[in-house]
């Protein structure tokens, strides 16, 4: 196959922007350019690439020659940064684009680290469960993640970056309301739960320990990393509240449920294969930052 990186930033355009209408916008040409030279790319690799709905939805076909434009794209910013005064004086230096997926809980580390490297790059963060994050890398969406998924997925390397520990916790209120006689599996049935959003299995896996598979207690969702402690904070319900995000005010407003109840999730740095000076410092900075701020016990 003989591969046009006009028509893999194509690909890529559309997939990022949603339609053909915007990919085009974003690339400066019409959409009916974007549509020829999708069309192209799909001839040239005997494959449907793209289902062309609002938004467009990318084929597993398609996913493998994203992954392709995504490093191509990528390798490609780097040389011209290497290059360095020759490509400014043409005006070809432009910041390198990162996806990268992470989980809600982590954004308050790994924001600070990655602050410092915002003026060579810019940081499209998808934020996703840390159960999940490792989906959109197989899907090329984004070239790492923080995951809590030790085993690489093909083509990536797999980095451990240490522990987050939470704990069921609830205001003293919360718990002279609904634990009267105690956190039993009855109790915990009818007392409210905070929970993350539907992908949030944290709460859930803590209670089908302790009162059973089938307990089903009435739910807050509450779709926001510093919202949803505030939430346990306001005594909506009990919740799995990360060490990270505890305050001191916490000691006194806060009461944990099962003192031997804490549960650690242990993350991962996943990140395709590639040597790219871009991936590898913001590697080096996510791996420091993770030793200041995570348990490596």
């Amino acid at each position: 196959m003989d591969l046009d990186l006009a028509q893999l930033r194509a690909l890529q355009a559309a997939v990022a922007e949603g339609t053909l209408e915007a990919a085009a916008r974003a690339l400066h040409v019409t959409p009916s350019a974007v549509s020829q030279r999708l069309k192209a790319l799909e001839t040239a690799t005997g494959r449907v690439l793209l289902v062309r709905s609002k938004p467009v939805q990318v084929t597993a076909s398609g996913e493998a020659v994203l992954r392709l434009a995504r490093q191509v794209d990528l390798l490609t910013a780097d040389a011209v940064r290497e290059l360095g005064d020759a490509a400014a004086e043409c005006g070809e230096i432009r910041p390198v684009t990162l996806p990268i997926a992470v989980n809600a809980d982590s954004l308050a580390w790994v924001l600070p680290a990655l602050a410092p490297l915002a003026g060579s790059c810019v940081f499209d963060l998808h934020r996703e469960d840390q159960q999940h994050t490792s989906k959109l890398l197989r899907r090329g969406t984004v070239m790492a993640a923080v995951t809590a998924h030790a085993e690489p997925v093909p083509g990536c390397s797999s980095t451990r970056l240490g522990g987050m520990r939470y704990r069921p916790m609830a205001t003293s209120a919360f718990v002279a309301r609904w634990f009267r006689d105690g956190v039993t599996p009855a109790a915990l049935a009818g007392a409210p739960v905070v929970v993350y959003d539907r992908d949030d299995d944290l709460q859930h896996g803590w209670l089908r320990e302790r009162a059973g598979p089938e307990v089903g207690p009435p739910q807050h969702f509450v779709p926001s990393s510093a919202d949803y402690v505030t939430a346990v904070r306001l005594g909506m319900g009990w919740g799995m509240v990360p060490d990270l995000q505890r305050t001191p005010a916490d000691e006194r407003r806060l009461v944990e449920l099962d003192p031997d109840g804490a549960v650690d999730v242990v993350l991962y740095w996943q990140q395709w294969r590639l040597r790219s000076p871009s991936l590898d410092r913001v590697a080096r900075a996510l791996l420091a930052a993770a030793r200041d701020r995570l348990d490596q016990g």
